[in-house]
């Protein structure tokens, strides 16, 4: 590939007046500044899709588009990206005129442009993304884009061997075939009358994993959500939110091709 011309040339005098793209990268987290220099000299850095090995580049953090290793880095700073394990019995929404518990009670201050991406049902637990960012949102539930989702499933036993192949091969509900990517079986108890399964599914529609197992004649007793793509719950208590990391959502821009 071609070395980075002189972004001076392209975007002129606020080009010219922009950000070392070191700092740039220092900033968003990415590394410390030393750090992110060497990434910069060993060829591991694109701007605008082109390679940068020269230190001391300038960048418009507004307006370029910054990879390291073949990742997006986030450098927008009014964007919000926050994952929220979302606890049972709470409404998926934002705020709710009835004054019931909402996802909304859990933010550290209400703010007016963040909307969750997707929804979780009033009954089921688990990973939630919430955010600012329109166009990533978008793409990450429209089903163009096939980003697997991530789910445990408690039923009640014992359950057919079979089950899982049922589940693949689809069943037919009242707003068309159903079907999840993968099921394997996780935990049992000692009787086998509660059975936990994985399965990785790319629909969302509505109350898709409830509806395929009922239809399977296996109703769902308990729901989590544990991934979004490559981003995973991990040891969040219910209720706990945090901001995504840089790995986090450079896989989700990665994912939907931004």
């Amino acid at each position: 590939m071609s070395e980075l011309r002189d972004p001076t040339s392209r975007s002129g005098r606020k080009a010219a007046e922009g950000v070392r793209l070191q700092k740039v990268l220092s900033q968003a987290g990415v590394a410390s500044r030393r750090s992110a220099e060497e990434m910069i000299v060993e060829g591991r850095v694109e701007v605008d899709g082109a390679p940068v090995t020269t230190l001391g580049t300038r960048v418009d953090p507004e307006t370029s588009v910054i990879h390291v290793d073949g990742t997006r880095v986030v450098i927008d700073r009014e964007a919000t990206h926050l994952l929220l394990n979302k606890p049972a019995g709470i409404l998926c929404s934002m705020s709710d005129d009835q004054d019931r518990p909402c996802i909304g009670d859990y933010l550290p201050k209400r703010d007016g442009k963040l909307f969750h991406i997707g929804r979780l049902d009033f009954n089921t637990e688990g990973l939630l993304l919430i955010s600012n960012d329109g166009e990533l949102a978008n793409r990450l539930m429209h089903p163009s884009y096939r980003v697997p989702k991530t789910y445990l499933v408690e039923l009640q036993g014992p359950i057919p061997k079979d089950l899982g192949r049922t589940v693949k091969s689809g069943l037919e509900l009242e707003d068309g075939l159903a079907r999840v990517d993968s099921f394997r079986f996780v935990d049992t108890n000692q009787k086998g009358t509660r059975v936990l399964a994985q399965v990785v599914l790319h629909e969302g529609r509505k109350r898709i994993v409830r509806r395929l197992f009922k239809e399977a004649g296996y109703p769902v007793q308990r729901l989590v959500r544990t991934g979004i793509g490559e981003v995973r719950l991990t040891n969040e208590r219910p209720g706990a939110i945090r901001p995504l990391d840089n790995k986090e959502l450079g896989s989700l821009y990665r994912a939907v091709g931004l």
